[in-house]
């Protein structure tokens, strides 16, 4: 799915370590953060900025690539701890993004009479159901793998068709904050994030 000429693609097998749990030597241990530090070519900072050098940076986009799901939304989240830990001139920078892949296949047809759209939310995909009226149909994407590669270019790698979202820092303090309370060891503050913002969920999976 990819185009080899300027895209490169890096497995993440399961979810990386926790950073804001674990200490230096364990994070520079860890097989998959070893190979973003080598993929990326710019070093690592235990703080903020030191042996940091984003010159050295070898892409101009770093895409998050994870299913429109729980683990999924897992996965970005301890990657986005490990980049605003450890690579956070990347973010600030503008070099980090999300990928959107949709979650519905909406179709109607078949060969040269085929007509299929692609659906974020659970809204769009009632939309476009009404618009192509009876004999819509509708594929529910699980996750990335399930796609086959013309589909995953289309709806994930094609720079001229995806949809991404750019990461960026409205407040470094809150941001921090925020890390500190979701991913570190103390259950407590956590527990008081939870209760405070449980009423603003309105998609949960």
């Amino acid at each position: 799915a990819r185009d080899r000429n300027f895209q490169a693609i890096l497995p993440i097998r399961g979810k990386i370590l926790n950073v804001e749990k674990a200490s230096i030597d364990k994070v520079l241990a860890n097989a998959e953060i070893k190979s973003m530090i080598n993929a990326f070519g710019c070093g690592f900072s235990e703080g903020y900025g030191n042996d940091f050098d984003i010159t050295k940076l070898r892409y101009d986009k770093i895409i998050i690539m994870a299913d429109a799901d729980v683990d999924g939304a897992h996965i970005r989240t301890l990657l986005l701890t490990f980049f605003f830990r450890h690579m956070r001139p990347l973010i600030e920078n503008g070099n980090v993004y999300i990928a959107q892949p949709p979650l519905f296949k909406v179709f109607k047809g078949k060969n040269k009479n085929l007509v299929e759209k692609f659906a974020f939310t659970d809204d769009e995909r009632d939309r476009l159901i009404a618009e192509m009226g009876p004999g819509a149909k509708v594929q529910r994407y699980k996750g990335l793998g399930e796609m086959d590669p013309a589909e995953l270019k289309e709806t994930t790698m094609d720079p001229a068709k995806r949809t991404m979202l750019k990461v960026d820092i409205e407040d470094a303090m809150i941001a921090d904050e925020t890390f500190t309370i979701l991913m570190g060891d103390k259950v407590e503050p956590r527990r008081e994030f939870i209760e405070k913002h449980a009423k603003y969920v309105s998609n949960l999976d």
